[in-house]
């Protein structure tokens, strides 16, 4: 093999280990972002059930507060039939 050839193939192989190198790099990178991204998602998660669940405890007090007020108004139809009468 010439020396030339050897050279330019100790090129190309130094290349191809930057080349790994980068990619190992930007790897590591991506890991950390998904890593950081799931975490987030998780976050996200736990926050929508919260807010789930406060939505479920306001809308079950509303209709109980409706309801009441449904039996007031049936008690004050109630009330003037009687004096009516």
């Amino acid at each position: 093999m010439s020396l030339e050839k050897m050279e330019a193939l100790e090129v190309r192989v130094r290349q191809l280990v930057d080349m790994v190198q980068e990619l190992k790099q930007t790897k590591s990178s991506l890991q950390e972002e998904l890593r950081l991204t799931q975490e987030q998602l998780m976050k996200q998660e736990v926050l929508s059930h919260d807010w789930e669940e406060e939505r479920k405890t306001i809308k079950s007090r509303i209709e109980r507060i409706l309801d009441e007020l449904d039996g007031l108004e049936l008690s004050e139809t109630e009330l003037h039939g009687v004096t009516r009468d």
